[in-house]
């Protein structure tokens, strides 16, 4: 006689449930994305700061995001300091190198008849010397910051957020705050808007342009330097990165608007979210397909970026 035994229903995959399941995976790919957002939003701040105010566009800006990320990376496997702690160790010799960069070679070109063209073959030099100098006395292999919250995360509900990845959104995000309190808040902040908007009547208020654009060129490769070691903590980067990073910094820019710090951070977070949810739908190798064709509808409907240009 065969034995009875107690009757087990089968169960049914709820429907409700995988909604749920994929309404989180794609918030979750949209807080990545804006978190690697605000990478982009920093690094296409400094970009614009120097290209509105001095009609510079400076191709070295992201080979500079580069030698930061170096520098950190040096400082954190020779001394064991964390790349957080390293910026403010690298920052003066940012600032000041910048500094030094605008008075001999960039105040030269801006005497030339286009400064445009001038400034981006001058800075396309500069990037490949950092390229190659970086190469010369490190490696070109990949680096990656490997700190003590590498591979940790924590969790706010169902959402996880990688340390590394959330250090770096809130350096950029510091930093862009900083900025824009900077050139809203500061006498020199001030000076510097108004000289980029009407450098003539600046001129005759008083105020010197070439220390302030000596101040703004500095602090727009301090910024890359952060945006550099940001970046770091999301991706691997090597003496070559800077290419791709400077495609990132002029789409922000373009989107943003030039000269517009504000719509230059929030084209940053869009462009990131546009790359988060890109990844939770399609394959990896789309992503910057799907990522620019959309751009280019946007540039197609407002040729002039989301947001005014204040330029």
């Amino acid at each position: 006689m065969a034995r009875r035994g107690r009757f087990r229903p089968r169960r049914v995959p709820s429907r409700t449930g995988d909604r749920n399941v994929t309404g989180i995976l794609v918030l979750q790919s949209v807080i990545s994305g804006l978190m690697i957002g605000a990478i982009y939003g920093l690094l296409g701040v400094g970009f614009s700061l120097v290209w509105g105010a001095m009609k510079v566009i400076n191709i070295a800006h992201a080979a500079f995001a580069v030698l930061g990320a170096y520098l950190a990376y040096f400082l954190l496997k020779a001394f064991g300091v964390d790349p957080v702690l390293g910026f403010f160790v690298i920052l003066p010799f940012l600032f000041f190198g910048g500094m030094v960069v605008y008075r001999f070679l960039i105040f030269p070109v801006m005497r030339a008849r286009d400064i445009v063209v001038s400034s981006m073959v001058l800075t396309f030099g500069c990037a490949i010397v950092i390229e190659n100098f970086i190469s010369l006395i490190g490696s070109p292999d990949p680096r990656v910051f490997t700190t003590r919250y590498t591979g940790r995360a924590f969790f706010l509900g169902p959402f996880a957020f990688q340390w590394p990845q959330t250090v770096g959104a809130l350096m950029a995000l510091a930093g862009m705050a900083v900025l824009y309190v900077f050139l809203k808040k500061t006498h020199t902040g001030k000076a510097l808007r108004a000289s980029w908007q009407q450098p003539e009547a600046a001129r005759l208020y008083g105020i010197n342009l070439r220390r302030i654009s000596m101040i703004a060129f500095g602090l727009a490769v301090a910024s890359a330097g952060l945006g550099g070691i940001a970046m770091g903590f999301v991706y691997s980067f090597d003496p070559h990165t800077h290419n791709l990073w400077l495609i990132y910094i002029f789409l922000v820019v373009i989107l943003g608007g030039v000269g517009n710090v504000l719509g230059t951070a929030l084209a940053g977070l869009l462009i990131g979210l546009l790359n988060g949810l890109s990844l939770a739908f399609f394959p990896y190798q789309w992503v910057n397909v799907i990522t620019f064709g959309m751009l280019i509808l946007i540039l197609l409907v407002r040729p002039a970026g989301l947001f005014r240009s204040e330029v």
